[in-house]
């Protein structure tokens, strides 16, 4: 399990990495710890208040047929880049793009590391 949640925060770290270097609006004060640091907190904030915005936006969210979903993401994102100071997204154009961009690196990162890394089979 703590393999699982390094992993994660390791890809969450170089997604946000990439992000930033994609995107001239998102803006990294500080090296690798401070990446690390983003990372930590944009997972702390998407595990602890990004399930409550998902509930109490559901109605939007299906109405919308999921489009919702990017306004909740960029919501989560600006609220991980309020929290710190050498985080900054931009404004909301801004912010949903970079919320788009972050989904799209880490959905391809957790491809690569799924061929690179195989699951092991539990013991039944």
């Amino acid at each position: 399990m703590l393999m699982r949640i390094t992993v994660t925060w390791l890809v969450l770290s170089v997604a946000i990495a990439i992000t930033a270097g994609l995107m001239p609006s998102v803006e990294i004060d500080g090296g690798v710890l401070a990446l690390l640091g983003i990372a930590l907190v944009v997972g702390l904030v998407n595990a602890f208040v990004g399930p409550l915005l998902r509930l109490i936006s559901l109605p939007v969210t299906i109405m919308t047929l999921g489009l919702f979903t990017l306004v909740i993401n960029a919501a989560l994102l600006g609220l991980s880049a309020a929290l710190l100071d050498v985080f900054d997204v931009g404004g909301f154009f801004p912010t949903v793009l970079a919320a788009l961009v972050l989904s799209v690196v880490t959905t391809v990162l957790w491809f690569v590391v799924a061929r690179l890394m195989p699951v092991p089979q539990s013991a039944v």
